[in-house]
């Protein structure tokens, strides 16, 4: 995928559709992306900053990436302010990371892998996040087999 460069005023969606700060993406730039809406890219804004994200609709047929408080304040930026970036696609499909204790997980349980290959892309996101919270190892094993058997889904209680 060629990057995708440009310049824009930074906005802000009303509070009904969560208020977050946003870069605009039109629709014929993605339509050109590889995955289309589901790409996943790298941002880069103002050349300072870097972080993986995906397309959200903005309910006109045009996408927006979401940019997160922390990183305008890293950026000493705020709603008004100009802001350059460039996008490009990430090579990681699922477009995080992997814990190490659920990749040695997943290479040494078959019934996990096997749960863990039947996930939607969103679903190993959520697991990735979820495993991931948790410092102590044990911790990140059980929250990866909970997740897996079913047992637990994060924002949920406990069956």
């Amino acid at each position: 995928m060629k990057p995708y460069k440009g310049k824009q005023v930074l906005q802000k969606l009303d509070e009904r559709r969560g208020a977050y700060y946003y870069i605009h993406v039109p629709a014929a730039v993605v339509a050109k992306m590889p995955e289309q809406k589901r790409t996943r890219l790298l941002c880069t804004v103002d050349g300072s900053i870097s972080y993986r994200c995906g397309l959200n609709h903005m309910g006109d047929g045009d996408f927006f990436i979401i940019l997160s408080t922390k990183n305008l304040k890293t950026l000493g930026k705020q709603a008004g302010d100009t802001v350059s970036f460039v996008l490009t696609r990430d090579d990681n499909p699922l477009g995080v990371e992997m814990p190490e204790v659920l990749e040695a997980l997943l290479a040494q349980d078959e019934d996990a892998l096997a749960a863990y290959n039947r996930l939607t892309d969103g679903k190993k996101r959520s697991l990735i996040y979820y495993v991931a919270r948790f410092k102590d190892i044990d911790k990140q094993v059980k929250a990866a087999t909970d997740f897996l058997s079913g047992r637990v889904v994060p924002g949920r209680k406990a069956v």
